[in-house]
């Protein structure tokens, strides 16, 4: 469910009411606890959070014309979606993210690749996603975005 809105505060207007309030609160755990380096973007038709061109110029690999993206967030026909490609990247993180999901959420976390979903608004840990949004600065991305890079 790709959006067209142009600006994160249109796609969080364009939400069913019951979706507005808990993808702005993600918006803002995110923005609040985001390092230094990463920007705020629409990208991919959600709202999501990149290395600016300024700091990685080679951009996406698989397109150099968008910047390198980190984390996005959707609401989905079924669930809000985070997408983290930290978590994607890096096991330690992700083993990380995985013990401390139950201490946060009585439910059991569904989970892809990269999309951690919440179907019940109620249960997005936005603590647990601040703290996971800080533990990777735009510089360790990139540098892990590199090596991956390299290897493949």
């Amino acid at each position: 469910m790709q959006s067209t809105a142009k600006t994160p505060a249109q796609y969080i207007a364009e939400l069913p009411e019951n979706r507005k309030q808990p993808v702005s609160k993600l918006r803002e755990t995110i923005l609040k606890n985001l390092p230094e380096g990463f920007e705020e973007i629409m990208s991919y038709g959600m709202i999501g959070y990149a290395v600016p061109h300024s700091l990685y110029p080679a951009g996406y690999h698989t397109n150099p014309k968008l910047p390198l993206p980190f984390i996005n967030i959707a609401s989905q026909k079924n669930f809000i979606a985070l997408y983290h490609m930290g978590i994607y990247a890096n096991s330690e993180l992700l083993n990380w993210f995985e013990s401390e999901y139950p201490k946060h959420v009585k439910t059991k976390l569904d989970m892809g690749k990269s999309c951690i979903r919440f179907k019940n608004t109620e249960d997005i840990p936005y603590t647990l996603i601040g703290q996971l949004v800080s533990k990777m600065t735009a510089e360790q991305w990139m540098n892990i975005y590199e090596r991956t890079r390299k290897n493949r």
